[in-house]
């Protein structure tokens, strides 16, 4: 077994079990890309197992810190037999399920999702990546599920040393799906769609949404980055007489389209515009329009805290002309996805937004990713998806 000893110093994180080893800390040893090595301190003490991968800045990713335990097939199985079985005891209301959430599973760089009978992967890392077939085989034989598709083509892989990858890794056929959530249908194109085919992590989001919607009595909705549509239903399921949604793909806007129509609901109750968010919002504001409720679902601003600057001007832009758009009394649910913002810094950039939109409102809740998209003790940084819901003053 090839080890890597790490500088002096450098073991506290992994004795606090945090699974990353930064290219800085270590002092000597390697090995190939994926390979098991053995972790150790500056003195030779075992700290952990994990996967080396030469070409990340992340040096290595470690599957356990029992020295006993050997990494192999029947440590794969184990580990997604336990991720799956969570799952079965969590309150998930839907056949679209977050499986396998990477390092929060004790599975870094490997992500996994079932839409239905289907599921959606990304191997995002060396480690996972070379493990892929026995992952494959132990994730049919936990879920029952007889296909699999691989989607493998974000750019973090290229961080790794890893091509992009794309296409079905067990069975075949129609890559649309259909799921339910919360009594709504939605479709997904597990081939097309964003990340694995679908926003998961919004799904109770989505609930809280519609219940807000029909509890204030809302009526016009502006759903900002709607994607195919989500908080589209939600809103019409929480009785909103109108619903904007606003998105730059137009493909996207299709499926929400007929999202609307296979829920039921009324096509005259939601229109969908292909246009840039930011310009959008200053078009409306001129207009003199206001709206009861805005969804502000952006993008990933910020994939690391060297871009927060940046970011933070954009999400108080969007945030600042959402508040001056938003009639009295009226609901902004606003998300920032961005692991370079924490939560703190979210909560004070629409603070800073309302000050310059002369606004002001109450905090209602905070929100964040469903609970199949698990944070744990030891790894914050698996938080990333964090939201408020604001009513501004009447």
């Amino acid at each position: 077994m090839k080890s890597i000893r790490l500088r002096e110093g450098k073991e506290r994180s992994l004795l606090r079990r945090h699974p990353w080893v930064f290219q800085g800390s270590v002092a000597r040893g390697g090995a190939d890309a994926g390979e098991t090595v053995r972790i150790e301190s500056h003195e030779g003490r075992f700290l952990a197992w994990g996967a080396f991968s030469p070409s990340s800045m992340i040096r290595v990713r470690a599957w356990s810190f029992d020295e006993a335990e050997r990494i192999d097939a029947a440590f794969f199985q184990r580990r997604i037999a336990r991720a799956v079985a969570l799952r079965a005891r969590l309150p998930i209301e839907s056949d679209g399920v977050r499986l396998v959430h990477a390092e929060a599973d004790g599975l870094p760089g490997l992500i996994v999702d079932r839409y239905a009978d289907v599921l959606s992967a990304q191997f995002l890392s060396a480690g996972s990546e070379r493990w892929k077939g026995v992952i494959a085989d132990a994730l049919l034989a936990a879920t029952g599920c007889e296909r699999l598709y691989e989607r493998s083509d974000s750019g973090v892989r290229a961080l790794e040393g890893l091509p992009p990858v794309k296409g079905w890794l067990r069975g075949q056929g129609a890559t649309d799906v259909t799921i339910r959530e919360h009594g709504w249908q939605l479709t997904v194109d597990v081939a097309e769609g964003h990340k694995t085919g679908f926003y998961l992590d919004q799904r109770d989001n989505r609930a809280r949404f519609a219940a807000l919607v029909r509890h204030f009595g809302v009526q016009r909705v502006l759903n900002c980055y709607c994607y195919t549509g989500g908080f589209t239903v939600a809103a019409l399921a929480g009785g909103a007489a109108e619903v904007v949604s606003v998105d730059s793909s137009a493909p996207a806007l299709e499926r929400g389209r007929a999202h609307v129509a296979l829920n039921g609901f009324d096509a005259g109750r939601a229109s969908f515009v292909d246009a840039d968010v930011n310009a959008l919002l200053r078009e409306r504001l001129k207009a003199g329009e206001r709206f009861d409720a805005i969804v502000l679902d952006p993008p990933k601003f910020a994939p690391s805290a060297a871009h927060a600057e940046r970011a933070a001007r954009a999400y108080k832009d969007i945030n600042r002309l959402a508040l001056k758009l938003l009639a009295p009394g009226g609901l902004l649910f606003t998300f920032s996805c961005s692991g370079g913002i924490g939560g703190e810094l979210f909560h004070k950039i629409v603070a800073g937004a309302g000050l310059d939109a002369e606004v002001d409102g109450v905090l209602l809740e905070r929100l964040a990713g469903a609970p199949d998209h698990p944070t744990t003790i030891v790894f914050p940084e698996g938080e990333y998806l964090k939201g408020l819901v604001v009513l501004k003053a009447a």
